[in-house]
């Protein structure tokens, strides 16, 4: 079996187009979506659409279970999607699930337990953004019995093999390569690369073979974009790779 990975769009058409061209190229068995679709300053709508037309298996991730609940204040990445999603794409992200399983695979946004927490990466007390100690990787799978666990939300791609022999991989961000946050402290998540990055996953006995796709394509229409709708800090991670300087 080849699994395709793909999570974090966050309305960039022009990442997932080309990611799209790249999977026709991989020739997966399935394709999945761990959430965060359409929040941001890009095309929401457009990319509704397509993904919809998908119609993958995906998850419910946190924008978009606030693209939803449109919680008071709402954020600003809703507040840039939100004026050009329809009903009919809120009524989409309002029927996704948490969590889902497929056979031996379990998918979620951020961990089992909930869609905000930092799995395979933490944030220390001096804001530093690392990879999460093993123990701690492991205490958050304990619920979990199945053998290949995905998740997305920092952006960042990582694969960590639990001691139990099981898998949990994270494909970084198909359309947002950084961010900047301020709970519980300030941080920033930054790919370093401009790139489109999603996973291929192929069982390979009692196993899984991993395979971090980063998909060139040209950032610049995505960041002017960005730039026009005053976004600077999406203008710069998404022609980079990294954030602007504090």
């Amino acid at each position: 079996m080849r699994l395709a990975v793909l999570a974090d769009v966050h309305g960039n058409l022009d990442a997932l187009n080309a990611v799209l061209d790249d999977l026709a190229l991989q020739s997966p068995d399935l394709t999945v979506n761990l959430g965060d679709c359409f929040s941001g300053p890009l095309w929401p709508g457009e990319t509704a659409d397509l993904l919809m037309r998908l119609d993958w298996p995906t998850v419910r991730g946190n924008h978009d279970r606030w693209l939803v609940g449109r919680p008071d204040p709402i954020g600003p990445w809703e507040a840039d999607s939100l004026p050009h999603l329809t009903p009919a794409h809120l009524d989409w992200l309002g029927t996704l699930p948490a969590t889902r399983r497929i056979d031996d695979i379990f998918l979620c946004h951020a961990t089992p337990q909930d869609d905000t927490t930092y799995w395979l990466h933490d944030v220390r007390p001096d804001g530093l953004f690392v990879p999460s100690e093993p123990a701690r990787v492991a205490r958050l799978a304990a619920d979990v019995d199945a053998g290949l666990l995905l998740c997305g939300h920092t952006h960042l791609a990582s694969v960590v093999r639990l001691p139990d022999g099981r898998l949990v991989v994270n494909p970084g961000s198909v359309g947002c390569p950084g961010y900047e946050d301020d709970h519980p402290v300030y941080h920033r998540a930054e790919a370093g690369t401009p790139h489109a990055c999603y996973a291929i996953i192929d069982a390979v006995g009692d196993g899984w073979s991993v395979t971090f796709r980063r998909v060139a394509y040209d950032p610049l229409r995505a960041a002017k974009l960005a730039a026009s709708r005053d976004r600077p800090d999406w203008a710069s991670v998404l022609e980079t790779g990294w954030l602007p300087k504090p």
